[in-house]
This record gives structure tokens, C-alpha cells and sequence, in this order.
């Protein structure tokens, strides 16, 4: 079978195609382990804090049935990387790359085909408390934070606080 565009290795050593993905190639290893590297805000903040920590809060702040979705709402970051918001629209084929990545995990992990408009909401609020909490300036367009403390995990503590996050939420 050929498949479209190049792939790339990932952490656990499979081979995956960002630009055709398949829900069966996708491994939550790889993606806890990837978006714990990955600084948000392209690395534009006060102290590193990676989309996994983002993701972990997010997840802990939601209503149960949304905190599988809120974990891994960012989880095509982890085969396309975090891209922030000012770039990414106007990068040609990124959007369409990310939903198909997005497919992928909703398929593999049971998710609802459109993220939940609380986990939407919620991602546009915490970045509140991340402005507020780690750099040195606020946009007023986000005024309502959730109210969450960043702890600034390393990424090996973010990688292990995403595998047990999303264990206790698949158990």
C-alpha cells in the first residue's frame, strides 16, 4: 500500500505518516512522550512548560465525560508540533493536517468526532492563567482564566503525569 507523504519515527520506534494516519499506528507513549518536550507558545514564555502539562490541567478541570477529549485534544502536536495560534492559519495544508491526525485519535481512543464545546472553551481560558503565569505580558483577550497553578513540570514528570491521567481516565 502506498501511502501519502514521508514518515517519521517516533518515540516507541513506529513509523507513523502525519499527512495519512492511521488510528492503529497511534501509541499513547508517543504522544505523552512528545508533547512533554514540546514548549508552548513556540517556547515563547517565562520558564519551559510543555503541552502535556497544558493538556494534563485541562483534563483535571473539565467535567468527567469531557477529560479523555481535553487530554488529548492537543494530541496531533505530537506528530505535527505545537504551532502557535498567530502562524497557524495561515500555514497552507496545516489545518487539514491536523484533522486528519485528529480523525485518527478520535477513532483510536473512542472520542466524540468534534471536541466538546466545554473543552473548547476551557482551552481558550487557561490561556489566561498561562499569560498570567508565564510571560511577561497579558493579551486582554483573554481576561476569564481557569484558574489553574502551572507547576512547570520537567518533561519526564509531564510525560508520567499524562500516562497516569489518561490511565486513571481509560481504566
Amino acid at each position: 500500500m502506498t501511502r501519502v507523504g514521508g514518515s517519521l519515527y517516533t518515540f516507541s520506534g513506529k513509523r507513523f505518516w502525519p499527512l495519512d494516519p492511521m488510528p492503529d499506528e497511534l501509541v499513547i507513549e508517543d504522544i505523552a512522550h512528545a508533547l512533554s518536550l514540546q514548549c508552548r507558545y513556540g517556547g515563547h514564555c517565562v520558564r519551559f512548560y510543555s503541552v502535556a502539562e497544558h493538556s494534563v490541567h485541562l483534563a483535571r478541570h473539565v467535567s468527567p465525560p469531557n477529560r479523555l477529549w481535553a487530554l488529548l485534544h492537543d494530541a496531533s502536536e505530537a506528530y505535527l508540533a505545537d504551532v502557535p495560534r498567530p502562524v497557524k492559519s495561515h500555514l497552507t495544508g496545516y489545518r487539514d493536517a491536523e484533522a486528519g491526525v485528529m480523525a485518527a485519535v478520535v477513532a483510536r481512543y473512542g472520542l466524540a468526532c468534534t471536541m466538546p464545546d466545554e473543552v473548547h472553551q476551557a482551552d481558550n481560558r487557561i490561556i489566561g492563567d498561562e499569560m498570567r503565569q508565564n510571560m511577561h505580558e497579558v493579551d486582554p483577550a483573554y481576561g476569564q482564566p481557569l484558574g489553574i497553578t502551572l507547576r512547570f513540570w520537567t518533561p519526564e514528570q509531564a510525560e508520567c503525569e499524562f500516562l497516569g491521567e489518561f490511565a486513571r481516565l481509560t481504566a
